[in-house]
């Protein structure tokens, strides 16, 4: 009896927390029926358009709030709160006249860093970054037809074939000489003793010519220049000595100077070439009066 008594209390105890459950999840369920669709009447009143009340016309044109500030007037009184002093104060850096704010190496007075010590040494203005070139990568782009070996290979040569990319010159050195085997005539800045060895074995030459900024940026570049200017001659007696020295093979050696004549090296003012260019031809010299008339005796 008290077995069958408990079964029958746990069964109603079963039926009443179903019952709650049930009635429990259809009042959720409703209850986001109704949120949804209050959310949708809600979007749908958000993007409802009104119709204007008011004709727009130029008089009720007017700036976004915040656009227009009044200026700050100051010295105009101690009444406004910006009299006398500004709003700066009484003394003081910040309430002088300027920026007020001192520049990169001002210490407040004392003696700065920069002064307190010396100068030393100089820049020279003659200096040069020449670039190295070696023989083996000479002889690899006349192989390839970057480079005529039947003309003077000069700095525009090996310029315009991306050979080498350099700002003062080029320095002729001697790494894998024994690539090279095609008789060359090249015009560098400078060159080595052994690469002069190699391009003269082979039955080639090397000349040194001197260029300064505006004479390399003229051989460079000569479509910048209405007129391409005179060449420049060595500057200091370091490059004097260095370009007259037959054994550097410069181009103002003895030997040299009076064989050949660099092509790159200007002696006067002169038109740059244009390709293409139709040559003017002369005009004609007027006859004088002299010989156009016929003397009748």
């Amino acid at each position: 009896m008290l077995k069958a008594g408990f079964q029958r209390s746990l069964a109603q105890l079963q039926r009443q927390f179903s019952s709650q459950l049930t009635i429990s999840n259809m009042q959720t369920t409703r209850a986001l029926h109704m949120s949804a669709a209050a959310a949708a009447t809600h979007q749908v009143e958000s993007f409802r358009v009104t119709r204007p009340t008011k004709v727009l016309g130029l008089n009720d044109l007017r700036d976004n709030k915040g656009a227009r500030k009044i200026k700050k007037r100051l010295g105009r009184g101690h009444g406004s709160g910006h009299g006398k002093t500004s709003g700066r104060g009484q003394k003081g850096q910040n309430s002088r006249a300027g920026n007020g704010k001192p520049g990169p190496g001002f210490e407040g007075g004392q003696t700065p860093l920069m002064r307190v010590f010396p100068k030393r040494g100089f820049k020279n203005a003659f200096r040069r970054e020449l670039q190295p070139l070696n023989l083996d990568r000479i002889q690899h782009w006349i192989n390839t037809g970057r480079l005529d070996a039947s003309k003077p290979i000069t700095l525009k040569q090996i310029y315009d074939s991306n050979l080498i990319r350099f700002t003062d010159g080029v320095s002729l050195l001697a790494r894998g000489s024994e690539v090279l085997t095609t008789p060359i005539t090249l015009e560098v800045s400078r060159a080595s003793q052994m690469a002069i060895k190699r391009v003269e074995e082979i039955g080639g030459k090397v000349v040194c010519v001197y260029h300064n900024k505006l004479a390399m940026r003229a051989l460079l570049h000569p479509e910048k220049f209405a007129v391409l200017p005179k060449s420049a001659m060595p500057a200091t007696t370091k490059m004097k000595r260095l370009y007259a020295d037959p054994e550097r093979r410069g181009f103002l050696a003895p030997g040299i100077r009076d064989k050949y004549k660099p092509v790159s090296f200007n002696l006067n003012r002169v038109a740059p070439k244009a390709e293409g260019a139709v040559k003017a031809k002369p005009k004609a010299k007027p006859k004088s009066n002299a010989a156009a008339t016929e003397i009748v005796v």
